[in-house]
């Protein structure tokens, strides 16, 4: 697929493709995610993707796995992205970012190749995913704000109010969801839930449950 290319549904997508497992990565649709690549075998991954559709697929590995496993079980959810920007950094690196495309699910796992994991997947069950801005209206806004204003006030760190105001609620939640703190299975979670309605829900949930733990009030408020 060349240059600007349009994913309009599953059947646009690859049914093969390099998956990069990475503890904590949570990459959403249409949300972006930079990344720095330096190990011999996502070099590799990287090079197979530019010669072919630029889709690399960002997968969690699974919480449960033994630390020592050489190849870590993976989750079978994960989000494809799209690399729209690449630079070479001369010291061996590549910068690159991807844009999220939609959620695939793992059918099976195939040979490596140049060290780095393949997956047969699935896009159908994520079909809404190519559907820009689907669901906005039914995400409660104001609830996903309120935890955001309480958590910033209990970490004491700076906020653009004014760009959280303008955001669409797509952009909003997914951006809330793919910067979060969270562990690997609440990022899992957030990525899993059925729609944006959804993940919403469990992005507040997931904030009070971490506000209640650090003793921090949920009725905190900006000064």
């Amino acid at each position: 697929m060349g240059m600007n290319a349009a994913y309009r549904g599953p059947e646009d997508c690859p049914s093969v493709i390099p998956v990069f497992p990475l503890p904590g990565a949570l990459l959403l649709p249409r949300g972006q995610m930079p990344l720095n690549i330096f190990e011999p075998r996502y070099l590799a991954l990287v090079d197979e993707a530019l010669k072919t559709d630029r889709i690399i697929g960002m997968v969690q590995p699974d919480a449960d796995n033994d630390p020592n496993a050489s190849a870590p079980k993976l989750y079978r959810v994960g989000c494809a992205g799209r690399i729209t920007q690449f630079a070479e950094t001369g010291d061996g690196r590549y910068l690159i970012t991807l844009i999220g495309v939609a959620r695939f699910r793992i059918e099976e796992e195939l040979p490596p190749i140049d060290l780095f994991r393949r997956c047969r997947v699935s896009f159908e069950p994520f079909t809404s995913d190519f559907t820009a801005r689907a669901g906005e209206t039914e995400v409660d806004r104001v609830g996903v704000v309120k935890a955001l204003r309480d958590f910033v006030d209990a970490v004491h760190v700076k906020v653009d109010w004014r760009g959280i105001e303008e955001a669409p609620n797509e952009a909003l939640v997914n951006a809330l969801c793919m910067m979060s703190p969270f562990g690997v299975r609440e990022k899992q979670a957030l990525l899993e839930a059925p729609n944006l309605k959804s993940r919403a829900e469990v992005l507040i949930a997931l904030t009070e449950i971490e506000l209640a733990r650090s003793g921090v009030g949920s009725d905190s408020t900006m000064q």
